[in-house]
């Protein structure tokens, strides 16, 4: 619950969110009209009175009793259904429409966005919906892409587990490279770090400080190294030292820059001459900044490093996120954990129904 209040609080800063997305959807549409009540019994019409004669005087004309209540205005279950109808809305094409927009906006991307606002609609254009009810069912229609990829990292019998960590420049493998080390020490497994990134001296130093505080032992080689090279050298050191996990950091490469990515499927095949099963488990960090863009990355990096699990970073400074939807709904491959900080407890498995509910600002 710690995470998800903390999701919720740091979850799209700006105010392009979901939530106030929906509200305005919601404020936009056209109000339901009020439920029917039970309609009261037919007042007995009167028997008119006869004409009054010339003689007589007009009666006088009868005043409301100021302390009597008209029926109308008595509270009771009519008054009650009609306060409660004035905030609800038909759920009609107009609100779809910007439902959909909506969606798109938040890099759910249009195959995804219209896939859940049919949904949605199924079996409810022409009903009355309240805000709460429209954020539940889009939480719930989210939640149901999501939860088929909500997949801890696997843990194996082979020892060492190598994990290789890839992704773009400034996603940030190498903090969670040391959040995962530390976590995973923390639970009692020996781990092993490898600074693959040997083109960048600052991502040395912030994995060696990680290791620091959590005990754990960091490879480096000389800036400028072949990153194969010590991967290859670290399976070896990892196997010496019984180590469970062998974490592989890689250097920052754009999908775009073939030499790069050429550079990274040569890291896999030494790491394959070592254990052909190997690397165990390939880890893409996105960042959610991003947007569409990840989907691109994921592609690129599937074909060059067989990617088998995501991990979402800076959720925290985004007003999107739609786009981990996406993903889901798209590649299907298994989330297993998201950021949202800095500090070693701000990344956490990946739980879709409070994703969901930090998405659409339900409490």
């Amino acid at each position: 619950m710690a995470f998800f209040k903390k999701l919720k609080d740091r979850l799209f800063k700006s105010s392009n969110k979901i939530d106030e997305g929906l509200d305005a959807i919601m404020d936009e549409a056209q109000p339901a009209p009020p439920e029917p009540a039970d309609a009261p019994a037919p007042e007995p019409v009167p028997t008119p009175a006869p004409a009054p004669s010339p003689a007589s005087t007009a009666a006088p004309v009868p005043t409301a009793d100021p302390t009597q209540t008209p029926p109308s205005a008595k509270p009771g279950l009519a008054g009650g259904l009609f306060r409660r109808s004035e905030k609800a809305r038909i759920f009609d094409d107009a609100m779809l429409e910007n439902l959909e927009d909506l969606l798109i906006t938040a890099d759910m991307g249009v195959d995804t966005s219209l896939r859940i606002t049919s949904n949605m609609a199924e079996g409810r254009l022409g009903r009355r919906i309240d805000a709460d009810g429209l954020k539940q069912l889009l939480a719930d229609e989210i939640t149901a892409v999501l939860e088929p990829v909500a997949k801890p990292i696997p843990i194996y019998s082979k020892r060492p587990q190598v994990v290789l960590v890839v992704g773009v420049n400034g996603s940030g493998k190498t903090t969670t490279i040391g959040k995962l080390a530390s976590q995973f020490q923390a639970a009692g497994k020996k781990v092993v770090i490898a600074a693959g990134d040997t083109f960048r001296a600052a991502a040395v130093e912030q994995l060696q400080i990680w290791g620091d505080r959590a005990g754990v032992p960091v490879m480096t080689a000389p800036q400028g190294s072949d990153p194969a090279s010590l991967a290859f050298d670290a399976m070896g050191r990892a196997a010496e030292e019984g180590a469970d996990l062998l974490l592989i950091d890689t250097a920052g490469r754009l999908q775009n820059r073939d030499d790069l990515m050429q550079e990274l499927a040569k890291i896999v095949r030494v790491i394959r001459k070592k254990d052909p099963e190997a690397p165990h488990n390939t880890l893409l960090v996105l960042d959610a900044t991003t947007g569409q863009n990840a989907l691109a990355q994921v592609e690129i990096f599937q074909k060059i490093a067989d990617v088998s699990g995501l991990v979402m970073t800076k959720l925290d400074g985004t007003a999107k996120g739609g786009v981990l939807v996406a993903l889901a709904d798209k590649f299907g491959l298994p989330i297993h954990a998201i950021g949202v900080g800095e500090s070693i407890d701000d990344l956490a498995p990946f739980e879709p129904e409070d994703f969901a509910r930090a998405l659409t600002g339900l409490q």
